[in-house]
């Protein structure tokens, strides 16, 4: 029987309805193979225990024949497969979990497989933005957070939707999603649109006059 862990969810990536006068400008998910070979460092394990399979041939047919010692170092290359395996199950999990949500107040980030979290960066608590993209339009955002915007996030816990190696400021990051240019665009647009809006603050008449 199929189970949606989020089927409870009122909006689909969010804890919660949207407030009056927001709205979803974009929603979407990490590749869940860019994700894989980014963050888990795919195609280094697997070069790995093919180095160790070259290594155990080579270094095996000073004692016996080159077959010989490709079939003992052939070990190497099952291990690597079912550790490539695991890796690729664990990216496809993890991006399978995940939903960026961009509204024109804030983005909000649904993450992690086991242990979910949501994660709401309004655009005002965001100094800046970083974009890397790769040739087929796959890329990063990585939004650079005001040290005033509260509770310092945990490399840890975000990982591996943050940018990578900034361990003292983590920056929490849309990582490896489709047209990322495109998605760059209309973040900075809706941006620069809710920080240009004014804040306005509801007082008291009392304390209005005890202001003055």
């Amino acid at each position: 029987m199929s189970h949606d862990d989020f089927q409870n969810e009122p909006v689909r990536g969010l804890p919660e309805r949207l407030p009056a006068g927001e709205e979803i400008l974009w929603q979407g998910s990490p590749s869940w193979w860019s994700l894989t070979v980014e963050s888990l460092s795919l195609y280094w394990v697997a070069g790995y225990f093919v180095f160790l399979f070259a290594w155990r041939t080579i270094s095996g047919a000073a004692v016996e024949t080159w077959t010989q010692s490709a079939t003992t170092a052939s070990f190497f290359l099952v291990l690597g497969a079912i550790v490539c395996v695991l890796l690729i199950i664990i990216g496809y999990v993890q991006a399978k979990s995940t939903v960026y949500t961009l509204t024109n107040r804030r983005v909000a980030m649904r993450i992690g497989a086991a242990l979910t979290i949501t994660l709401n960066l309004p655009f005002r608590q965001i100094n800046n933005a970083t974009l890397s993209t790769r040739k087929n339009g796959v890329g990063t955002i990585a939004l650079e957070m005001a040290e005033t915007a509260g509770t310092r996030l945990s490399y840890l816990n975000t990982w591996p939707h943050v940018r990578p190696w900034k361990t003292k400021n983590t920056q929490p990051a849309l990582r490896c999603i489709p047209e990322a240019a495109k998605v760059a665009a209309l973040l900075a647009e809706a941006a620069e649109t809710a920080v240009s809006e004014p804040v306005i603050t509801r007082v008291s008449t009392a304390d209005a006059l005890a202001a003055e």
